[in-house]
């Protein structure tokens, strides 16, 4: 049980020290650490909107596996609803890194781009997107957003 909490507190400094302030927002109503945190976890706080909660949670998880192209996108897409533009970007990298035809991150990044002013790399996105998948719903949601700014 120490093991356990010991990796826990760990786990907890290093957070704390990127993030201060989204680390004391986010525990978990059933008292369960982010060291234990699941994909399935981390997906629900953000489908239900508690980015801060998701947030140590899901850098516990790429840290855990630095390949898991899914939590890195989800990571980046938490990280751009709570306003950390540039610690988004990074994430959506590094899941074009491991993986150049993630829809997912192609679509968040594209608009991340729009968020930032960048219309013509999100332009070129959702070309790419088009082109991997058609009219996908990541295609589809991204040219909306590109028309929602008149682009």
């Amino acid at each position: 049980m120490s093991h356990v909490f010991n990796k826990f507190l760990a786990g907890l400094l290093v957070v704390s020290a990127l993030h201060a302030l989204p680390v004391f927002a986010a525990g978990t109503s059933d008292g369960s650490s982010s060291a234990e945190a699941t994909y399935p976890d981390a997906k629900a706080a953000v489908d239900a909107g508690k980015f801060a909660e998701a947030l140590p949670m899901l850098q516990m998880l790429v840290k855990d596996n630095a390949k898991d192209a899914d939590a890195w996108n989800l990571l980046g897409f938490t990280y751009r609803k709570l306003g950390q533009l540039d610690d988004s970007d990074a994430a959506y990298l590094k899941v074009l890194a491991i993986n150049p035809n993630h829809l997912g991150a192609l679509e968040y990044q594209g608009e991340l781009f729009i968020t930032t002013g960048k219309i013509d790399l999100a332009k070129a996105n959702l070309v790419k997107l088009q082109g991997l998948c058609g009219t996908c719903e990541q295609a589809e949601d991204l040219e909306k957003a590109l028309k929602a700014v008149g682009a």
